[in-house]
């Protein structure tokens, strides 16, 4: 039987921001939550970059860590626990390059009872058909929300829901600067100045009735609630959640 996707609150953290499993040490809110998103998980061991970077630019930064986990069946022995025990529930994020590696993680997680939903990442240009191949394989009784770039939420997004996905949530975009070094480094974006596209792209998702998780430069409370009154089903906090509370107006 299907499970429902249903936000008992509509505000998350965003895949990468806070690790596999909720900490109730850590100093964030988590009770305002109504999931928590874990990190990215392949289904084999990732490294760390051999040059992890953070370069920061007017409105932002840029990130670049090459996505380091242990491998599916190692996170899920080491934080499967947290994940039963956890007061909220858990949206598993994975990297969902290999239709047929996803679909064997997403099957394993089926059985996971405080498991809500799977989120798939892509590769960055990875084509619409093996994304819709991942749909095709990996339906079944856990939702999936499909996390899709900009460029591809209102071009991918209908089909994707049409066909069995639950949601389309907004990838952190991409992008690249040069270091100190005079080297070109590429990675993840992050800041306040990606809000404004983000908005747009949740208001034109609304248009065509698509169920999207609004994300992206979203740093105070009323950026999240301008995301929903756009038409956002639910919104993820990313890089904000690393700034102090007190700090952000």
């Amino acid at each position: 039987m299907k499970r429902d996707l249903y936000f008992s609150k509509p505000i998350m953290n965003a895949a990468g921001s806070l690790g596999f499993a909720p900490d109730p040490r850590a100093e964030i809110p988590l009770d305002t939550f109504g999931a928590f998103v874990t990190n990215p998980i392949s289904l084999r061991q990732r490294l760390p970059t051999s040059r992890p970077s953070l370069i920061e630019f007017p409105g932002g930064f840029l990130l670049h860590t090459g996505l380091p986990n242990l491998g599916f069946s190692s996170v899920i022995k080491k934080h499967s626990a947290r994940w039963d025990r956890a007061d909220i529930p858990i949206i598993v994020n994975l990297m969902a390059d290999r239709p047929e590696e996803t679909q064997q993680m997403v099957r394993s997680l089926e059985n996971m009872e405080n498991v809500m939903a799977v989120e798939l990442g892509f590769a960055p240009l990875l084509s619409d058909d093996i994304i819709l191949m991942n749909l095709e394989m990996c339906v079944g009784e856990i939702p999936l929300i499909f996390s899709l770039p900009t460029e591809q939420v209102l071009s991918l997004g209908t089909k994707l829901i049409q066909n069995g996905a639950e949601a389309i949530s907004i990838s952190s975009p991409r992008g690249a600067l040069m270091n100190d070094k005079n080297e070109l480094i590429t990675g993840r974006i992050y800041g306040q100045s990606l809000f404004p596209r983000a908005l747009d792209v949740v208001h034109s998702a609304r248009i065509i009735g698509l169920p999207i998780i609004g994300a992206g430069g979203v740093w105070t409370d009323k950026d999240a609630a301008d995301m929903l009154s756009a038409g956002a089903l639910a919104v993820q906090i990313d890089a904000s959640l690393w700034i102090p509370r007190e700090v952000k107006k």
